[in-house]
């Protein structure tokens, strides 16, 4: 039986917003740089106030309910989010690059209750086959509804508990099919804790919010551990080079997340080296390793690079490298934050020592309980309570990790994971398909994209360019490959499996 005191601590824990509007309600917490609007700690504790009751009498949403979001970066969302926590319910952000058929599915295998869809989607939104009654509401009108709408006269306290989920963010699935990760009060929570100690940050600090909203890079990387630290951001409606480098230097931006491709798009400006940059204590780089030249890039300017490591299953903020060491260990993730407990692991299970390769595997208080509506795939990540990450990394002898590849053949393209058998599955189903495989080769735009060998049926036949434009109707547009390559058979070991390790990695 949970007891009253735990209750009422937990409530503290979890409504930041709160205890942010009694400390300091006209400190703002939210600029945005396309149109210069502020907004301060006690407007966004009022708008997710406002937007909770419209969202409880216009939809009926309650304890429990999921919440899916299919809409363009917009600064609103952080208020929707703090709204759906009052009501106890959980927010589900899609992917809006998905085509129908993969929104279908997360809309469906979630449960959602309501979806609310950007206008901009409204062709989208006539494309879904849903296997549930849902309502669709419109993105434009939520925040009309709710900008009229009076506060409560009695404040509305969050809902739930420490361990109630928050939010489902869906990767892309080594089955085919993606997984709803389950985001909880009690990750985000940690992962604050664990970013603000090692990042050292502090209520004066200022960083970007670019990356979309469906990503845990988004979410968690900076901005809620930065909403809990009383801290500011800087909302961009997406990315663009020209742009993020000009608003840190008019908002004296302290603290720099991007992934390897956003900072050599940065570095490739032709106002990267006229632009003064001094206010930024660092920049951390996530998503994938950074290549050394880039880093070299950053560090010419004056701007150590903090390579880190993360995933949504955990956290995401996992390893984390000191500036001081970021030329002395050049290339590495670091050392683990501070409630993350880590083990690397052979095929058996065991222990590795320094310098061998083995499986990262995690545990901690930041660790999701597990996915949504998916027992098995929780199973199979998460046992005897540690998290299996499937990236394989070594450590050397002072204890420095580093990444060395994936035990899945996952890649990443332009910081967006892509499963190769996800891919696979799609081409195969496509007529005239006989067999498929599909690999990450190496891209000097994106790190890497895909390369597919293709094996036809027998008096089939297709062009690259006919498969690329099927794939287009089907496919997130980052998941089709960019090199279709045409083959009479692909290699196979003794079971019959495809040997990917023989496959030419070389881009055609």
């Amino acid at each position: 039986m949970r007891h009253r005191a735990q209750d009422e601590m937990e409530k503290i824990e979890i409504d930041w917003l709160n205890r942010w509007n009694r400390y300091a309600p006209d400190r703002v917490v939210v600029k945005v740089a396309e149109t210069g609007a502020e907004y301060t700690y006690r407007h966004m504790w009022e708008h997710s106030q406002k937007i909770a009751r419209a969202l409880s009498r216009e939809q009926n949403i309650g304890e429990g309910d999921r919440v899916a979001l299919v809409a363009t970066n917009k600064v609103e969302t952080l208020f929707l989010f703090f709204a759906l926590q009052r009501l106890g319910a959980i927010l589900v952000p899609v992917n809006f690059r998905l085509t129908a058929r993969e929104v279908s599915h997360i809309v469906n295998d979630s449960g959602a209750k309501v979806l609310i869809m950007d206008e901009a989607f409204s062709g989208l939104a006539k494309e879904l086959e849903l296997s549930q009654e849902i309502s669709i509401c419109s993105y434009q009108s939520l925040i009309t509804s709710w900008q009229d709408e009076p506060l409560p006269e009695k404040p509305l306290m969050m809902a739930g508990n420490f361990e109630s989920p928050v939010m489902i963010l869906y990767t892309s699935g080594t089955t085919g099919f993606p997984k709803g990760a389950i985001i909880t009060h009690k990750m985000i929570f940690w992962n604050s804790v664990n970013t603000s100690l090692r990042l050292s940050l502090t209520d004066q600090d200022v960083s970007l919010v670019f990356l979309p909203f469906f990503h845990t890079g988004g979410w968690n990387v900076l901005t809620t551990p930065l909403i809990h630290k009383g801290g500011k951001l800087i909302f961009l409606s997406k990315f663009e080079a020209d742009q993020v480098l000009s608003v840190c230097q008019e908002d004296k931006v302290s603290i720099l997340f991007g992934v390897p491709t956003t900072m050599e798009m940065m570095a490739r400006s032709s106002s990267f080296e006229s632009v003064d940059l001094s206010s930024i204590r660092y920049a951390i780089v996530g998503g994938e390793p950074m290549p050394i030249e880039a880093i070299h890039k950053w560090q010419a300017k004056g701007i150590p690079i903090r390579q880190g490591y993360g995933l949504t299953e955990y956290g995401p903020n996992v390893f984390s490298l000191n500036e001081e060491h970021s030329e002395s260990k050049i290339g590495s993730i670091g050392f683990a934050n501070f409630y993350v407990e880590t083990k690397v692991v052979d095929e058996e299970n065991r222990s590795v020592l320094a310098g061998e390769i083995g499986e990262l595997c995690l545990r901690g208080p930041a660790c999701t309980p597990g996915y949504w509506n998916n027992p098995e795939a929780t199973a199979q990540t998460i046992r005897d309570g540690w998290l299996h990450t499937g990236d394989l990394v070594r450590f050397d002898e002072e204890g420095f990790h580093y990444v060395v590849g994936r035990k899945k053949d996952m890649y990443i393209s332009g910081g967006e994971n892509v499963y190769p058998v996800e891919v696979e599955k799609f081409i195969r189903s496509l007529d005239g398909v006989l067999e498929a495989a599909v690999i990450g080769v190496a891209d000097d735009q994106w790190g890497e994209v895909g390369k597919a060998f293709v094996v036809m049926q027998p008096g089939e036949s297709h062009t690259a360019d006919e498969l690329r434009s099927r794939c287009l109707a089907g496919l997130a547009k980052f998941k089709v490959p960019k090199y279709f390559q045409f083959s009479s058979e692909l290699p196979k070991g003794d079971t019959g499996k495809i040997l990917k390790r023989a496959l030419d990695s070389t881009p055609i």
